[in-house]
């Protein structure tokens, strides 16, 4: 899906967004109030200037219009790998990129992120995954790498990994696999302007992804272990 059309979608009371070079920005209406606008698109790479880009859009939002809510649009493919992006630091410019967000957030403005495409790797862990809550459309791509690059850098025979995706999420792509492990809230179907106005009206600002992941069966341990760190007892087994 275009950007174009998903913003006409989900914004029928009218929107001003914009597109440079992969970056999105502007604001949209919602059940009669503005929303800030913060994205990309073309399956684009995170490299130090969409970084920058984004931060600089939320950090104006906080100073400019305090509590307004952000939707965070996201199609990326992940951080750009170019030795220039790795010299001058890209881990830290995606870190203040999601710090921005934690400010945003800390300072009373609701965030939700929507994947509608592309959703891979530290791109998308500085973006979608800082919201409040973060769904996704039916057919968007999300995965934290793809199998057969996996199977190179932890030298795990494809064929295995392959094995391990049918039965733990982890290490399957998809929507359906990151909403069992929780970090996928919702996938919307429908009227996407009704359920964008929903998420905004629920949001929170208490983290449930774990708590969330194991009540779908997606992830046994995260919240074990945060039960028992909390309680200082001991991790005790399934």
């Amino acid at each position: 899906m275009s950007w174009q059309t998903l913003a006409d979608d989900l914004f029928p009371q009218g929107h001003s967004i914009t597109e440079k070079a992969d970056f999105l920005s502007g604001t949209a209406q919602v059940d009669g109030e503005v929303v800030a606008i913060v994205g990309t698109t073309g399956h684009t790479p995170i490299g130090i200037e969409i970084a920058l880009s984004q931060a600089q859009a939320i950090l104006n939002t906080v100073r400019e219009h305090p509590g307004r809510a952000i939707v965070i649009l996201v199609d990326t493919q992940g951080q750009r790998l170019r030795h220039r992006d790795e010299m001058l630091g890209i881990n830290s410019y995606m870190a203040h990129l999601g710090k921005c967000i934690d400010l945003a957030r800390r300072e009373g403005h609701k965030i939700i992120g929507l994947v509608y495409d592309q959703a891979l790797s530290g791109g998308f862990i500085t973006s979608g995954l800082m919201a409040d809550a973060c769904y996704a459309l039916p057919n968007a791509t999300i995965r934290v790498m793809g199998l057969p690059a996996m199977a190179r850098i932890t030298k795990v025979p494809e064929e295995r990994l392959v094995e391990l995706a049918r039965s733990n999420p982890v290490f399957a792509p998809g929507p359906e696999n990151y909403h069992r492990m929780g970090g996928v809230a919702e996938i919307w179907n429908g009227d996407l302007a009704v359920q964008l106005a929903q998420a905004l009206a629920t949001a929170e600002d208490t983290d449930r992804r774990a708590a969330v992941g194991l009540q779908r069966g997606g992830r046994n341990w995260s919240q074990r272990v945060v039960d028992a760190i909390v309680s200082g007892s001991d991790v005790k087994p399934l």
